[in-house]
């Protein structure tokens, strides 16, 4: 079992910044991928950003040049730098983890969230 914990959400001005944190408790070793997904109201989650126990990248084409997912080195604690904020990244960000290959589909794990709200 794996336990995500999510942190750093908060309200920003259009323009600035935020940093979410992410920290897995529990058995991590064999987590192959994890994830930061977004769902704003009235909207389906998206995929925000993934990476892989390779540290190989991918991102949302929103969030492309703006957003960057890291890990520390023990791959225990999931980043998000979130810079360039604009009001349509508003949402309630999730953190995920699976232990397959990066996907859209199979996550077996979710945090429980946390809230950006960037305001014009």
């Amino acid at each position: 079992q794996v336990q995500l914990v999510e942190s750093g959400g908060g309200s920003v001005q259009s323009g600035g910044s935020l940093r979410l944190s992410c920290v897995a408790f529990g058995y991590t070793y064999s987590i192959a991928c994890m994830g930061w997904f977004r769902q704003a109201p009235g909207k389906e989650r998206e995929g925000v950003a993934t990476i892989d126990s390779d540290g190989i990248t991918k991102y949302v084409d929103s969030t492309k040049g703006r957003f960057t997912i890291s890990q520390d080195n023990a791959k225990t604690t999931l980043y998000l730098q979130m810079n360039s904020l604009k009001p349509e990244d508003t949402a309630m960000y999730y953190c995920a983890a699976k232990y397959d290959y990066c996907s859209d589909s199979g996550w077996d794990y979710w945090g429980q969230g946390t809230q950006v709200t960037v305001s014009s």
